[in-house]
């Protein structure tokens, strides 16, 4: 079989589940097993593949078509400009979750533009942490910016939280092979936390429960559950970081959440009633709500 052939075979095998991006997957899940470029296939197209990579083409191409999840075949996704691994443990970094990291690093720049003595070090928490994605991604893009105003990267120290010891495992994971240190710690929310943080980050499990199982195989059967749900209204986890949070929030220290398309309004509304500040909601590329933030003590402004 050519790799033509097993391309085009592979993507009818897709449409026929179901998989709506079947020709992207099909071609990605090709790249994956025998490591071909575009470029290459488009030269040598009709080239006749080794038969040990068109029995694995075939296998991978199957277990895509039983709705596992391309990422969870591959074992990576890209996130920010970063490789990160995955698996069954922790959810699939998605791309609406980076306007939470750019919103981070644009804070973080204020908050190192102020002409103030406290900047000796910065603190960061990831609640609910997962693949430590945010975290690393937040680490990453600052400390390389403050390497090149001269200012040392051991400035920001970042903590990433979760309940889950599997997640906390591939976090470790992603850190060592992204060479970024960051401290992980196994806990229930805040309950095995100290200290205060400049910024605390969270996209935490916000899914209806009722709703789960309306959502795609991919993602009710393969993501795992704890990560995505946010108990009777989605709201679950938001109360509590949002109540608890003001308790390890440094003075004009910020918090900041990804969101539902739906569930700017009550959480912004939450975080007013609960003293902070400054709430804002950014929205993403398609145009919904998509992050909010606040400031937890209103005589101390980034601005």
């Amino acid at each position: 079989m050519t790799f033509r052939e097993a391309y085009c075979k592979g993507k009818q095998q897709l449409e026929a589940a179901g998989i709506a991006e079947a020709s992207l997957d099909a071609w990605y899940l090709l790249e994956y097993v025998t490591g071909i470029s575009r470029a290459r296939y488009l030269a040598d197209s009709e080239t006749v593949m080794e038969a040990h990579a068109e029995v694995r083409y075939q296998e991978v191409i199957t277990r895509r078509a039983e709705r596992i999840p391309l990422q969870h075949i591959t074992g990576v996704q890209e996130f920010m400009g970063l490789e990160f691994q995955v698996d069954e443990h922790v959810l699939i970094p998605r791309q609406d979750t980076e306007i939470l990291v750019e919103t981070a690093l644009e804070n973080l720049e204020k908050y190192f533009q102020r002409d103030t003595k406290d900047k000796e070090q910065v603190r960061i928490l990831d609640m609910c942490t997962g693949s430590g994605c945010i975290l690393l991604s937040v680490l990453f893009y600052a400390r390389q910016r403050l390497e090149k105003n001269g200012v040392s990267d051991k400035i920001i120290t970042g903590f990433g939280v979760d309940v889950s010891k599997d997640a906390l495992k591939m976090a470790k994971r992603n850190g060592e092979n992204l060479c970024i240190d960051a401290e992980w710690t196994v806990s229930d929310l805040f309950s095995e936390i100290s200290g205060e943080f400049d910024m605390i980050l969270s996209n935490p499990p916000y899914i209806p429960s009722a709703v789960i199982e309306t959502l795609q195989p991919e993602v009710r059967e393969h993501d795992p559950r704890l990560a995505l749900d946010g108990k009777e209204d989605g709201l679950y986890f938001y109360r509590r970081i949002i109540e608890a949070g003001r308790k390890y929030l440094k003075p004009g220290g910020r918090i900041l959440f990804e969101i539902g398309s739906n569930q700017g309004g009550a959480v912004s509304k939450y975080l007013t009633e609960c003293g902070y500040s400054e709430v804002a909601v950014k929205k993403d590329l398609a145009g919904l709500d998509r992050v909010v933030s606040g400031v937890y003590d209103t005589c101390v402004s980034y601005e």
